[in-house]
This record gives structure tokens, sequence and C-alpha cells, in this order.
């Protein structure tokens, strides 16, 4: 990588549930936490050029190469997330709408299986900003886990979604409850409850059939396996509960996003 460096913007071409995702991606110096001034710049641009009344929520995730200790890499890649939370803070972006920051550390990798490895290094050298468009499902219903929320607000995220009759997490839909349980670390006294939902099934039955249990249990599994796994990830199990909804609450935007989980706030 040059020594001068530079922010690439990217466009995350593929869409997740209809639903276009900008990723901003800024890359940094070996053992730095500091940006040069035109990538600063860069930053600045993004934001003036980003119209922040469609946007809901952006999240920030920093990294580091495959070398050094995993504490130094884990506070290093913290530090370049708070680098990048500051210059959008103090450009005008809203501190509210940044509702993830959290260092992942360092990106490990087989060294044998990389042709280029000081360029691959220099790209996980990085943070990424991700962006969340503001949802268009109505007042107290979000597509994004918020700083604050009221009683009786609904949470419902696009990529926890689930195949036809499945009750199986997928691995995106993994990824997409890592995030949620960070923010639930940070609000440690919200409490909710896990709503399970079905599309395609006559409105006589209540629930659709698990092909992976054999039940006409469905949604009601969808919300179980949510529910375990953020158990499993070490949120409290007092804080939470789930109940199956079938199909009573279609979204009137097509089958797939009916096959998901909603989370609706109990108790802040």
């Amino acid at each position: 990588m040059k020594k001068s460096f530079s922010i690439v913007l990217l466009l995350f071409s593929s869409y997740v549930s209809a639903q276009w995702q900008p990723i901003e991606t800024v890359y940094f110096e070996f053992d730095k936490f500091t940006l040069y001034n035109d990538q600063i710049q860069t930053i600045v641009d993004f934001i003036k050029n980003t119209d922040t009344s469609k946007v809901e929520s952006i999240q920030i995730y920093g990294y580091c190469d495959d070398r050094g200790a995993n504490d130094y890499n884990y506070e290093l890649s913290k530090n370049r997330v708070i680098t990048v939370q500051n210059i959008l803070i103090q450009n005008g972006f809203s501190k509210n709408k940044i509702v993830i920051i959290e260092g992942k550390g360092r990106v490990i990798l087989k060294k044998d299986m990389i042709e280029n490895l000081s360029e691959t290094r220099s790209k996980n050298r990085r943070v990424d900003l991700f962006l969340v468009k503001k949802n268009s499902f109505g007042n107290g219903i979000y597509n994004s886990f918020q700083k604050k929320h009221k009683v009786g607000d609904r949470i419902y995220l696009e990529n926890i979604l689930f195949p036809l009759g499945s009750s199986t997490l997928t691995e995106k839909s993994k990824k997409e409850l890592d995030k949620i349980v960070v923010l639930l670390q940070q609000q440690k006294t919200l409490e909710f409850e896990i709503r399970g939902h079905v599309c395609c099934t006559p409105s006589y039955y209540l629930d659709a059939i698990d092909k992976g249990t054999r039940e006409r249990k469905l949604s009601l599994n969808r919300a179980k396996n949510v529910y375990k796994y953020l158990i499993n990830k070490g949120v409290n199990s007092l804080r939470m509960h789930y109940i199956g909804n079938g199909n009573k609450f279609p979204l009137g935007q097509g089958e797939a996003l009916d096959r998901r989980v909603e989370f609706l706030i109990l108790k802040i």
C-alpha cells in the first residue's frame, strides 16, 4: 500500500432484503490509529454527501492485521474506531445515530494461502462504517437497535431472516445477532420479547410446520432459536422471553420479509 493512504468508498452492491447499505472503509498505517488530513477530509465529504434524515444509524468496526498480541490489537482496533467516531461527531454527525462502536482485534491469516501478504495485511488495518437506512414501517418500528427506546418499540432486523420452512439461523443472521449482543451489553436494563413470524400459511392455521422438527411450531422455534443463541452469547435469560406469532402480522412487503423475528421492548 502506498505511503499516502486514502479512504476507499465501497458500495456494497448486493441487496439485503431490498435494502442497499453503503460501506465506508478507512485504512491505517501499521501500529497507528491516527489519520492523515486527506483521509479526514474524505470522511467530512462523506458526511456532507449523506442525507442523514434517511439514515437511522451507523455502525463502526475496527480491525488490525495478524501481527502482535491479541489484547494489544483489541485496544488498537478500538482506538481506531474512536478516531473515526470523533471525526464524525466533530463534523456534525449525530452521536445518537452511532449505535455500535467495536474493536474486533486482529484478522488471523493462513500465511501459506496468501499470495500478497503485505497487501492483505494493509487491507486488514482498517475501520468499516455501515449505514442503516431509516425504516419505512411506521412510528415505533425500527430496523436497528437504538441508543434510546421506549416501551412498545418494535425492532425488525432485515438480516435476521429464515429459509422457507426452516427455523435454523443462517450465518448472516448470527452475525446480526452478534451486533445485538454488543448493544445489549451496553443497555443492561433493557428487557424484550422475541417474536417469531412465518409466511405462506393459511389463516386457519396458528403456525406453520418446521421441516426440521415436523411440528407446527415454526414461528415459535424461530424465536426460540434466537433466544438460545443470545443466551449462549451471555445475554441474561431473565431479560427476555420468546413467542410465536404465526402469520398474524405480515409486513406486506413480500414473503421473504415475513420469515423473520422481531424484538418488542418491554422495559427500559
